[in-house]
């Protein structure tokens, strides 16, 4: 088999890792907890980030400022919260595009190649602008008979609580710190995978040319 499609195949197949290693970590960093609180997001779940429980810590420390309930086993089972849809739709996604790159592969076009990969980063910028979404609903929709409750000097509103998509925010007494996690490193993989296939193609084309 040509490296070209072992290439895409090893890139479209690493896609599958993402059912195991987290997208995204977000961690807490507070004085009253010896250890940092953390939660990993995945494409279909959530998970403590440093400690078991973290999560659950998490959502309890959102509720005393407003936050609605994070989407935990836990709250979706007792019928507290519905699931976040992308928990169903992103692992469909992440299937079809591994799918989809093995075909291109036995097909071994490189015009295939680009139009995988493009596709890919399209899906890919899709996912971080929800994720800021998703945080923004987060730390703004907040409810107003919260236990702790601080407004805003100037428009006299609760105040927002929304975690950084990317680096360090300050949040009261609390460090908040949001990073990609190795799913991300995962997709940058599969896509330079993608274009060096695509490149060995071209050269391989031109060669015989």
């Amino acid at each position: 088999m040509k490296k070209d499609k072992i290439l895409m195949i090893i890139g479209s197949l690493g896609l599958l890792l993402l059912f195991i290693f987290p997208l995204w970590t977000i961690t807490l960093v507070a004085p009253q907890y010896p250890e940092p609180l953390g939660m990993h997001i995945h494409i279909n779940r959530l998970s403590d980030g440093v400690q078991f429980n973290d999560v659950n810590n998490i959502d309890l420390l959102n509720h005393y400022i407003g936050m609605a309930l994070l989407p935990t086993e836990d709250n979706v089972k007792n019928g507290k919260v519905e699931p976040f849809a992308e928990f169903t739709i992103m692992p469909i996604i992440v299937v079809i595009m591994s799918i989809l790159g093995i075909i291109f592969a036995i097909i071994g076009k490189r015009n295939l190649y680009l139009v995988w990969v493009v596709v890919l980063a399209i899906l890919g910028s899709v996912g971080v602008f929800d994720f800021y979404l998703w945080l923004y609903d987060y730390g703004h929709n907040l409810d107003p008979k919260a236990v702790l409750k601080i407004t805003d000097p100037i428009t006299g509103e609760l105040m927002a609580y929304q975690p950084p998509i990317f680096g360090f925010k300050q949040m009261l007494n609390f460090e908040v710190y949001s990073f990609p996690a190795a799913g991300l490193y995962i997709i940058l993989s599969a896509a330079l995978l993608c274009i060096l296939a695509y490149y060995i193609n071209t050269k391989r084309k031109t060669r015989l040319n």
